[in-house]
């Protein structure tokens, strides 16, 4: 079987609400797992089949156009998801950012949007609006941890308040026919865990999937994910449930089924920081290995990104592919010499060029090496 050099770190986005949030994975534990346990090739979610069972996460500052249709490309992901929009900023129509999280494109199907929000009204009017966007699926994020979303009672902020999340289940289920789903953590903190509660509510009230990033609010992207509340939820409920926290590899995503019984797998920190993981998965499941990337595919793979941002006509290109260059090029032989290239560049032509350059020479390296 095939190795994938296990990575001690990671990213959780940058937010758009400037609340930037960076976290390294703590002391990431390695996985076992029975060797017949696999991701399971296809999930239905309502009238949706999802195949492979896999998801990529909502990520504020990541998950945009480009880079679910850079995902989709790079094959094996089951279900996109845009990052998490405001509901207020849906209804405003105005709202330019919000339209902007809207867009998407033909080839990114099946796809969800995931909206937040603490007012039932304003979720089912935006849900409304997403549904004859052509969107296959609604997510309502309560999971986001930063302080500023939760300050407004959105994401994780709404753990405290049930009530509220019943009557914002019930309006928004009673709006859209398109399969509805909920992201949720596990509870604010270890003392107020309600993964439970919201569990067996959101299934009374007609969602047709939860997914838990199975950390509290409190925790934020420290320690480690506590897997055995996904288990404990998929024992409480009869529809589908979607796991996510530290699958950082085949091997996490295979022992995560294991040790829940998870009907499906969401990865997130780890998309951006090696985007062939679904490919890796789907491999995994299908073969017991997969192929880990060579020099050359990384510099496909950068090059291949930085160019959509481009042909997208994408706001501050520069700035975006400046963000992605720590994460892309961990793993790269020199990699330092190549970030400190791209973030004195001051164009996104110039950051393409120095990749060129930077390949080129390493290429031309390797052939006198070979060649002496």
């Amino acid at each position: 079987m095939v190795a994938l050099r296990r990575l001690g770190w990671g990213l959780t986005g940058e937010c758009r609400y400037n609340v930037g949030v960076q976290k390294f994975y703590d002391k990431p534990q390695v996985h076992e797992a029975p060797p017949g346990v696999r991701v399971a090739a296809r999930l239905r979610i309502g009238s949706v089949e999802i195949a492979p069972a896999t998801v990529l996460a909502p990520m504020a500052g990541i998950t945009d156009t480009v880079f679910r249709r850079f995902i989709r490309e790079m094959d094996g992901c089951g279900l996109l998801m845009t990052e998490f929009t405001s509901a207020d900023g849906v209804v405003r129509k105005k709202d330019k950012k919000a339209q902007r999280f809207l867009h998407f494109y033909p080839d990114e199907h099946p796809i969800s949007s995931q909206l937040f929000g603490s007012n039932p009204e304003s979720l089912a009017e935006a849900a409304k609006m997403v549904e004859q966007r052509g969107f296959d699926m609604l997510d309502l994020n309560l999971g986001c941890p930063a302080k500023k979303v939760v300050k407004c009672n959105g994401g994780s902020g709404l753990l405290r308040e049930l009530p509220v999340i019943q009557k914002i289940f019930e309006a928004v289920r009673w709006a859209v026919k398109i399969p509805f789903t909920v992201k949720f953590r596990a509870g604010w903190n270890e003392k107020e865990l309600v993964f439970r509660e919201l569990a067996k509510m959101a299934e009374g009230c007609g969602l047709d999937a939860v997914a838990m990033h199975a950390r509290t609010r409190e925790q934020g992207y420290s320690g480690q994910a506590q897997w055995q509340w996904i288990a404990e939820m998929k024992s409480l409920v009869s529809i589908p449930v979607i796991g996510n926290g530290d699958v950082r590899s085949p091997e996490d995503a295979r022992a995560m089924v294991a040790a829940t019984g998870c009907d499906g797998v969401m990865i997130g920190r780890a998309a951006a920081s090696n985007p062939w993981i679904f490919r890796q998965i789907a491999q995994y499941t299908s073969a017991g290995s997969y192929e880990v990337a060579s020099r050359a595919d990384r510099y496909r793979m950068i090059r291949r990104y930085f160019v959509m941002l481009i042909e997208e006509g994408y706001p501050d290109s520069t700035g975006k592919m400046k963000q992605f260059a720590s994460w892309f090029t961990h793993g790269v032989e020199g990699g330092a010499k190549l970030r400190k290239v791209i973030y004195e560049a001051k164009c996104p032509e110039g950051i393409v060029t120095a990749v060129d350059e930077f390949f080129s020479r390493s290429a031309e390296a390797a052939d006198g090496l070979v060649g002496g």
